[in-house]
């Protein structure tokens, strides 16, 4: 989305699209450890990648948020 006029608008996009990359990976990451079998090492692992998939989601919340925000003021002048 190449808006001259509103450069901020691209940066906002590409934060919210790394954003959502990350949260993937690390969804996939908490994925891959619920996939196998698990000894008490394992489980913990497990239990940080769930802790890390949700602070990710919370970054994607939040760069989204950014976003529309800018979109808004842009398109509704609020």
């Amino acid at each position: 989305m190449s808006d001259d006029a509103h450069p901020e608008l691209d940066i906002l996009q590409a934060n919210y699209k790394n954003a959502v990359e990350a949260w993937i990976a690390a969804i996939r990451n908490e994925e891959a450890l619920a996939s196998v079998n698990h000894s008490v090492a394992e489980v913990d692992q497990w239990e940080k990648a769930h802790f890390d998939e949700d602070e990710m989601r919370g970054h994607v919340k939040a760069a989204k948020a950014e976003y529309e925000t800018a979109l808004r003021e842009k398109f509704f002048g609020f």
